[in-house]
């Protein structure tokens, strides 16, 4: 996460952040849209969410597909056995997913953890840790700061992923910078000042504004990331 640290710019981001924690408190959106996110402790799921997470419906497109390598690939946990993987059946088809785009991202990510002798869960975890990882995942053609993010809220670390959820939100809440950076750190004091994870207010923000687009008047549905829908009156 960089972002200037000067007097005034902590001021701007903390005047902000307490309008965001102010919109959630009225939404009730800590209260009411709970969200534990466990790790993927699964190598080539992990890569596959992060290549293929851009621009695609969660719930109905990446979340199967995920779901489904973690079903039927169990030996894919490690780099090591993804790759043994996908050299009998093919990177298209263990994806299921064609478009060369995404699919060269999942190969690019993959050479890049190989190359740095990652193969479990626990390396790449502690790799993500290290900053010199960032430059080396940007990279990547596709690759910007919400998909490195987002990676890292994979396995578990602490990080907020801005994208369009995240925007909605913090436009909701009267706070109209657009900086990547700027609107990361506001909703990361903003979990801090409601004194929850970062990932989970995260998470919660997404089945919020998720909701709010997709569920009839008068009935929410919350639409879980990671663990499927529970249906609420």
């Amino acid at each position: 996460m960089s972002f200037a640290k000067s007097e005034s710019d902590v001021l701007s981001a903390l005047i902000s952040a307490r309008l965001v924690v102010q919109l959630a408190q009225e939404r009730g959106v800590v209260s009411h849209y709970p969200s534990y996110r466990e790790p993927l402790y699964h190598v080539g799921a992990i890569l596959a969410d992060a290549a293929l997470q851009a621009g695609l419906n969660y719930r109905t497109v990446v979340k199967v597909r995920i779901d489904r390598i973690v079903r039927e690939f169990p030996e894919a946990a490690t780099l090591s056995g993804m790759f043994n993987a996908i050299a009998s059946i093919g990177v298209a088809d263990f994806l299921r997913w064609h478009h060369h785009t995404k699919v060269l991202r999942f190969v690019c990510l993959a050479e890049l953890l190989r190359n740095e002798s990652i193969d479990d869960f626990h390396q790449l975890r502690a790799w993500l840790q290290n900053p010199a990882c960032r430059e080396k995942l940007r990279a990547i053609h596709g690759v910007g700061p919400k998909t490195v993010d987002y990676l890292c809220g994979l396995v578990g670390l602490d990080f907020i992923a801005v994208d369009r959820h995240i925007r909605a939100f913090a436009s909701d809440a009267g706070v109209t910078a657009g900086d990547y950076d700027f609107l990361q750190i506001v909703v990361s004091y903003a979990a801090d000042l409601l004194g929850v994870s970062r990932r989970h207010f995260d998470a919660s923000i997404w089945i919020y504004v998720s909701n709010q687009k997709a569920a009839p008047k008068g009935r929410t549905t919350l639409q879980l990331p990671f663990d499927g829908a529970i249906a609420v009156a």
